[in-house]
């Protein structure tokens, strides 16, 4: 069995020795253990300092503009997967994950208990986090455990392991973060999770995904209404339809009561008439998008299967690069949503 260990890095060369003070140097049931970072755009030294900290693989997406998390993530699944990678293991260049719960994080999947195995930080009694950035944390993870039913821990945290069946049935498809997404993907697949609680580390300088509130706030919400009208349409367009089918029995209702109940004032109240069918198209209109983004929702699972099967068998007939060293991403435009 094949474990990789990947560090996403933006300008990590003060961190990474820190990183790999914990990193194990073997597991129990794995046979080959590697690490790779993903550089996404250091102007520092991050790259040699990998390199003499004994990383296997370098990978480098190109350009100027940072790509993102979301973008990075997916580089780095590609390219375990080609080089045969069982287990991938997730973690962060600026140390806030401690290194030496990664065998705990890939112990229930070398047994074959689960699929993927996140690291819990229960973000809630973090004093080192906002109150803002608590409640955001809070949001997230009820969002998820809205929409499928399952209950969520730590919906953002990075700290994962996955199976490689988890890694090819889940598709990255935003460059800016990934981790609601994915689980959002993952439980809808009926792969199986564990939560493994874990006490991170110090914080050793500020977030660069988020560089203020207002951002967070901006994309935070972004992300669940995507992943609310992408994963539950029907619930959650249907929820929204609610909001106008109310007013509009509110005022039918009403023009009933006064054209019935107060002799001749029934025709001076059309305006409740004209507000109830307002509001009652909206609503129709409501429920028939949630009708058709189910559809969409069955199409697009029947996409993700089949790409799932297109990269198995691409995968299959590639035989594992015995070389270590650095790569190049390739750079496909995905929208950020």
């Amino acid at each position: 069995m094949k474990v990789i260990v990947q560090i996403p890095c933006f300008n990590e060369a003060e961190t990474l020795p820190l990183v790999f003070e914990g990193m194990p140097r073997s597991i129990p049931g794995v046979d080959v253990l590697e690490y790779q970072i993903i550089d996404d755009g250091s102007t520092d030294n991050t790259v040699e300092v990998a390199r003499r900290l004994g990383v296997h693989h370098v990978v480098r997406i190109p350009g100027r503009n940072r790509r993102w998390l979301g973008r990075a993530f997916k580089a780095g699944v590609d390219h375990a997967l080609r080089q045969g990678a069982d287990i991938l293991v997730n973690t962060d260049g600026d140390n806030q994950y401690p290194s030496s719960y990664i065998p705990a994080l890939v112990k229930p999947i070398v047994e074959g208990d689960f699929a993927i195995v996140i690291g819990d930080r229960n973000p809630g009694r973090l004093r080192e986090f906002s109150l803002v950035k608590r409640l955001l944390q809070r949001l997230g993870s009820r969002t998820v455990q809205f929409f499928t039913g399952e209950s969520v821990a730590d919906a953002v945290s990075g700290f994962r392991a996955y199976s490689r069946d988890a890694l090819l049935r889940i598709h990255v498809v935003t460059n800016f973060t990934y981790t609601v997404d994915t689980l959002m993907q993952a439980q809808s697949k009926g792969l199986d999770i564990a939560w493994l609680p874990i006490e991170p580390n110090s914080k050793t300088r500020e977030s660069r995904l988020i560089t203020n509130v207002f951002q967070k706030v901006r994309k935070s919400g972004a992300t669940i209404v995507r992943l609310a009208t992408a994963y539950a349409p029907f619930r959650t367009l249907g929820a929204l339809s609610l909001v106008f089918f109310l007013p509009a029995l509110f005022y039918i209702g009403r023009f009933l009561y006064i054209y019935f109940f107060i002799p001749g004032e029934g025709s001076g109240n059309i305006q409740s008439l004209v507000i109830a069918g307002a509001f009652l198209v909206i609503g129709v209109q409501l429920l028939l998008f949630g009708f058709i983004g189910e559809l969409l929702a069955v199409n697009r699972s029947l996409s993700e299967d089949l790409l799932t099967r297109v990269r198995s068998l691409e995968l299959s007939t590639q035989a594992p690069s015995v070389e270590l060293g650095e790569v190049i991403a390739p750079v496909r435009r995905m929208h950020e949503r």
